[in-house]
């Protein structure tokens, strides 16, 4: 019953996904960064509901507005509207989807090892799923008020749908490392170069096999930011121009 649970609420979860990637596709925004506006679009609307005192009704609303944006463009594809056109498919995306699959197998059933888990990351996050509000002055629970809760608030939102364990806060912090590490592809103008793709995806590989210090079994942001650093990159390498600019600046100064 519960492994059933876990499933419908990651479909839905994953429909949700779908709807708001699928809407940044028809507004112009890159198959490559679609994915992690995506979810930091999601940050900023679970954040505003947060500071309302609404974060569960947040959480499913937010949720629930991308399965109606699936659902309408799902409709309107019947009638060929909104139609997007077909990207194509690249070796690069067969690896990313390999070392997805990979790493989420593993981490799903990993620990948490690091004592700052604990002391904050782990707690925040479990604080959230249960109380369903952010911290206030009375919470002497989180200690640490000082840091932005984005990626907690994203964690909790998978959390929520999937069922809380440690295994599952490190799949969702992994899911947004995917699509931050993902949005770097962005970059390229010619993608039938394979040379180009592969030092990309070595490069990639290498930021996770190097990263001794971190880990990916760990809650913290310290590998998250200059991930993410490098998705500014790709939107600089695109030449978004001044909306770029200005998406990911709020990004940083709020979010994290």
């Amino acid at each position: 019953m519960r492994m059933t649970a876990a499933w419908l609420g990651g479909a839905s979860y994953l429909i949700g996904l779908l709807g708001y990637t699928g809407s940044l596709r028809r507004l112009g925004v890159s198959p490559y960064l679609r994915w992690i506006t995506a979810m930091l679009l999601q940050i900023l609307l679970l954040y505003g509901a947060a500071m309302l005192g609404q974060l569960r009704l947040g959480i499913y609303g937010v949720t629930g507005l991308g399965v109606v944006l699936w659902g309408t463009w799902q409709v309107l594809g019947l009638f060929h509207r909104g139609s997007l056109p077909f990207e194509g498919i690249h070796l690069f995306d067969f690896w990313m989807l390999g070392l997805g699959g990979a790493m989420v197998e593993v981490l799903a059933r990993s620990p948490l090892v690091h004592y700052d888990n604990f002391s904050h990351w782990a707690v925040m996050v479990k604080f959230l799923v249960f109380s369903g509000h952010l911290p206030a002055a009375t919470d002497h629970l989180i200690s640490f008020t000082s840091y932005p809760p984005a990626t907690a608030l994203f964690i909790t939102q998978f959390v929520t749908w999937i069922g809380f364990s440690e295994g599952a806060m490190l799949v969702a912090q992994f899911l947004l490392i995917w699509a931050a590490a993902y949005a770097v592809f962005a970059v390229l103008r010619d993608r039938t170069r394979a040379l180009t793709a592969m030092i990309l995806c070595f490069t990639i590989a290498g930021s996770l096999v190097f990263n001794v210090a971190i880990r990916l079994n760990n809650l913290l942001v310290d590998y998250v930011l200059p991930i993410l650093t490098s998705r500014e990159s790709s939107l600089t390498g695109r030449g978004h121009g001044c909306c770029a600019v200005t998406w990911r600046c709020s990004v940083r100064r709020y979010c994290w």
